[in-house]
């Protein structure tokens, strides 16, 4: 690794640093926030002394029990049909239906129990997925009501919420199994005293995650004030990973609209929302790998997400709960369409869903989004799906892959290689020229050029070739880190590919490293090292940058070890496997390069030591 190679890593990094400290919030921004959290504190702690048993209750089980750290504690959402809501609601209590039914509807793909109280899924399992402890992925994490709900202003100035009204179903199965290629419609009802009602039919269908939902509003114009309403998903996701900080950091909610999407996620403990006005394309909330998605097919107008952290965001106890809510009118058409989604963040699953759903996926950096995202959609993803048509294990899929990138990139590694070497070769001429001329930079450059043009190497011909690969393997790094491919899926050691493969564990804890080693961020890392002594980093190459430029030679590898170790196993076996393929391809050229150019090699050399012998006369003749 020469100081080209050294300078155009530093370049990147240098580049990567500039670009958080512009995205950094500004000190106002960041005034602003403390302000609020301090105004939330002092909130907190004057509704500390009005918590009564039963919300000290509600903590220590949720303490107790950790299928409950993914539910608000929210004593309201824990028992939504007391006497004193049912009377905050007006022309709403009157109705007549009492009873609480379920109705479970069986697939290929999941298994959903829906529930009249609020007329919607209650609990969402999905058949073909498991969390980190080997349960089946249940994605909805407050099963005491529906995760849907309209919601909408009264003319008596009540704010309504479906999900704590009782429906009549009009049906009367109580469980429903769907095979292959079969649909099913469901309705529920619920009836105002006046006359006025709203229904909602469902349509499932067996064989995708995606489902239908309409909603009439009849004769509801004067019940309802003005002349919209909002329905959205108000239930938070429960996380399935094992790497509970990681999950949490990927969730968050998004609006997409006008071709834009927009990332709505809280960085600390709080509250808060964002809205956007306009024609909604769709909604969602997500996690690491699951998610759920509304798109409006009649007009919609607007969107609104919302978010709540109740502690640090990397603690196993703090609740991560998203909201997301379309607004419609309803006065043109009383009838709203809805289709619905609610399953893995795969690509295909997706696409069907809406062209740009995949879009929640982080791909790359947004100046690089527009290389990565084709890259991601046309090359990465139909390699893997049509390479597990006949390979079942991803872990050799992914060596495969390796294989097929360093091939695509074999040009510009192999330019990059050369003038690497043939610099090497110059290494002992240039040092002469920077000592000879070491009070005269102008004589001294001159002189390091002259010798470039006789050699015919080009000093940038092994920075720029290395630069240009970077929009591909930072598209890789974030792939392989993010996407749900891999996910549970074995290779050797590893369980899982979309989690670390810690092999060793240490008896102290590394900050930024952690308490365990992963075994192919070693193997990695043992590869660079390998590479940079091959490619000479660590003797010639470096020589000629100095002790600083040996140093950092020996660093980076360490780097690499740290920023690494508690990513994705995938990640790091696929850049083994691309370093140990340029290992081998650095090796070859190491032997080829005295045979491709020797004369002019060997005629710059005779040249540049030619005139330091004259200098060196001229100098003992003074």
């Amino acid at each position: 690794m020469d100081r080209n190679t050294v300078t155009g890593l530093l370049l990147i990094f240098v580049i990567t640093m500039a670009w958080a400290w512009y995205t950094m919030p500004s000190e106002e921004d960041l005034e602003r926030q403390r302000q609020e959290r301090a105004l939330q504190d002092s909130i907190a702690a004057a509704q500390a002394d009005e918590v009564d048993t039963l919300e000290q209750r509600t903590r220590d089980a949720e303490t107790t029990e950790p299928d409950r750290r993914e539910r608000l504690a929210d004593t309201e959402e824990e028992a939504p049909l007391t006497e004193e809501r049912r009377r905050s609601m007006g022309l709403f209590d009157e109705a007549s239906y009492t009873d609480t039914l379920q109705t479970v509807i069986k697939t290929p793909l999941y298994e959903m129990t829906l529930t009249n109280l609020g007329a919607g899924p209650s609990k969402y399992v999905l058949l073909g997925h498991k969390t980190w402890d080997q349960q089946l992925v249940q994605m909805i994490g407050d099963t005491t009501r529906s995760a849907y709900s309209l919601e909408f202003l009264s003319t008596q100035n009540y704010n309504i919420e479906t999900d704590v009204l009782l429906f009549e179903p009009l049906f009367d199965e109580s469980e429903i199994e769907l095979s292959m290629d079969e649909s099913i419609d469901l309705a529920y009802r619920y009836e105002l005293g006046n006359g006025s009602s709203i229904v909602f039919n469902y349509t499932f269908f067996a064989d995708q995650y995606a489902y239908q939902l309409e909603i009439e509003l009849n004769e509801m114009e004067e019940v309802i004030s003005g002349t919209n309403v909002e329905f959205g998903w108000k239930a938070p996701l429960n996380l399935t990973e094992r790497d509970f900080a990681q999950d949490a950091t990927n969730t968050a909610a998004y609006i997409y609209a006008g071709g834009t999407l927009e990332k709505f996620q809280l960085s600390e403990m709080g509250r808060d929302e964002m809205r956007i006005n306009g024609t909604i394309d769709w909604v969602s909330t997500r996690t690491r790998f699951f998610g759920q998605y509304i798109k409006p097919v009649t007009g919609s107008n607007a969107a609104t997400v919302m978010g709540e952290i109740t502690g640090e965001p990397g603690e196993k106890s703090t609740l991560h709960h998203y909201q997301s809510f379309v607004q419609s009118g309803y006065t043109s058409s009383p009838t709203l369409t809805y289709e619905l989604y609610n399953g893995p963040l795969r690509y295909y699953d997706l696409r069907e869903f809406h062209d740009s759903a995949y879009d929640v996926i982080e791909i790359g950096y947004a100046l690089i989004r527009w290389f990565a995202d084709p890259i991601v959609r046309f090359a990465i993803i139909p390699f893997f799906a049509f390479g597990s048509m006949f390979i079942s294990n991803y872990g050799i899929l992914i060596i495969l892959f390796g294989v097929v990138v360093k091939l695509l990139l074999f040009p510009l590694t192999q330019k990059s290689f050369k003038s690497m070497a043939a610099m090497r070769e110059l290494q002992p001429q240039m040092k002469e020229i920077q000592e000879k001329y070491k009070d005269d930079p102008q004589k001294q450059q001159k002189e390091t050029i002259a010798l470039y043009r006789k050699a015919k190497v080009n000093p940038l011909g092994g920075c720029l070739p290395m630069l240009l690969q970077f929009p591909i393997l930072i598209t890789m790094f974030f792939f392989f880190q993010n996407s749900m491919l891999i996910r549970q899926e074995p290779f050797l050691w590893a369980q899982d590919l979309s989690a670390p493969d810690y092999i060793l564990s240490l008896p102290f804890s590394i900050p930024f490293l952690g308490d365990q080693l992963a075994g192919f961020v070693l193997l990695m890392s043992a590869a660079m090292f390998l590479q940079t002594k091959i490619s000479g980093g660590m003797s010639g190459g470096a020589s000629s940058g100095g002790p600083n430029l040996k140093i950092i030679t020996y660093i980076l590898p360490v780097m690499l070890l740290f920023i690494f170790n508690n990513f994705a196993a995938g990640l790091s076996l696929y850049y083994l496997v691309y370093n140990v393929l340029s290992i081998a391809q650095q090796a070859v050229i190491n032997k080829q390069i005295k045979t491709d150019k020797p004369e002019e090699l060997e005629q710059a050399k005779e040249a540049a030591e030619k005139k330091l012998k004259k200098g060196r006369k001229k100098k003992k003749k003074k």
